[in-house]
C-alpha cells in the first residue's frame, strides 16, 4: 500500500490559500517580511527525492502544469513523475494533453484509494485545498508535511475545513523550528488511536 502524504505551506491561524501567489489580498504570503533559511525548506527537497507520484486537485493542477515544466532546475524529479489529477469536471483528454506530461484523470475519492492500493512509493498532495480536505474526511492520508509560518491572514482557505465530522489522532515525527520563525512539522496519522 502507497502512503499518501499531504504538503503544505501555512499560516499560523490555518490558512493554506495562496502561499506564492493568487488571488487572496494577501497572496505570497510566504514571501512577505519573512527572512530566507534554506534549511526550513529541506523539507520539501527529502520530499521531492521520496515521492513516486503527484496527486493534486483540478486548480493546483491548471496552476502548476504551465509554470513547473519550465522550473526544472527545482522541480525536476517531479517533473519526469506520474501526475494524477482528481477532478469531476476536467476530461481525461483535458489532462493527458497538457505540457507537464505523464498525467491522468481520477474521478473520485473511490479512485484514489484505488491508486494507494498500487505498488510503488509514497504519493505526494501538494496544495489542492479541496482535495486534501476530502481525504482528510475519507481517510486515506497517512502523513502530513505541514511548513507554517509566523502569519494571520484571518480569511481563507483552510486545510482542515470547519465543516464536517472527523477525528483523526496524529503522531508528531519530526519537528524543527527555524530562525525565521518557519516550523517544519512532519505528522504520522495514528491509525490506532484514529477511532472516538
Amino acid at each position: 500500500m502507497r502512503p499518501i502524504i499531504v504538503t503544505e505551506f501555512l499560516t499560523l491561524d490555518g490558512v493554506m490559500e495562496a502561499p506564492g501567489g493568487g488571488e487572496h489580498p494577501h497572496a505570497g504570503w510566504t514571501f512577505r517580511d519573512i527572512e530566507f533559511v534554506p534549511a526550513a525548506y529541506a523539507l520539501k527537497g527529502r520530499e521531492q527525492e521520496e515521492a513516486t507520484a503527484l496527486l493534486l486537485g483540478r486548480v493546483t493542477f491548471e496552476e502548476f502544469a504551465p509554470v513547473w515544466p519550465s522550473m526544472d532546475d527545482q522541480f525536476a524529479r517531479y517533473n519526469t513523475m506520474p501526475k494524477h489529477v482528481v477532478s469531476t469536471t476536467l476530461a481525461a483528454d483535458e489532462v493527458e494533453a497538457n505540457p507537464w506530461g505523464r498525467c491522468s484523470l481520477l474521478g473520485s475519492i473511490e479512485d484514489v484509494a484505488a491508486l494507494k492500493e498500487t505498488e510503488g512509493g509514497p504519493i505526494i498532495v501538494h496544495g489542492s485545498v479541496t482535495l486534501a480536505q476530502s481525504l482528510a474526511t475519507a481517510g486515506p492520508v497517512d502523513r502530513y508535511h505541514l511548513v507554517t509560518f509566523p502569519v494571520l491572514l484571518g480569511a481563507g482557505k483552510r486545510l482542515f475545513d470547519e465543516d464536517g465530522d472527523r477525528f483523526a489522532r496524529l503522531r508528531l515525527v519530526d519537528d524543527e523550528t527555524f530562525s525565521n520563525g518557519v516550523r517544519a512539522s512532519v505528522y504520522d496519522v495514528d491509525r490506532e488511536g484514529a477511532s472516538a
